[in-house]
């Protein structure tokens, strides 16, 4: 029978030992850029990060970006902007979409 487990992604001790610019919110230490799997979940789950600013998205996109390439990743999304749903996550950082 092949091994079918899945990666239960990155043990505290890994995210501890990474550089903090393999994140895509380096300060945070939010959103792992290391593979193609991980630029993947950063794009999926962009608007949930919180308490961030503007200027903040803008460098981590770019760094998500970079990554996508590294790793052979396709990015859909003209801009970090377009990631932002609106729901319960912009509610709570104070921005709504109109």
């Amino acid at each position: 029978m092949p091994n079918s487990k899945r990666s239960t992604g990155l043990t505290e001790r890994q995210k501890d030992r990474m550089s903090s610019g393999t994140f895509a919110f380096p300060k945070e230490r939010k959103e792992p850029l290391n593979d193609a799997s991980h630029v993947r979940n950063a794009i999926a789950r962009f608007d949930q990060v919180e308490g961030v600013s503007d200027s903040e998205r803008e460098a981590a996109w770019k760094r998500i970006r970079a990554a996508a390439k590294k790793y052979g990743v396709e990015v859909k999304a003209r801009g970090w902007r377009s990631l932002m749903k609106g729901g319960a996550s912009a509610e709570r950082s104070g921005r709504t979409r109109r």
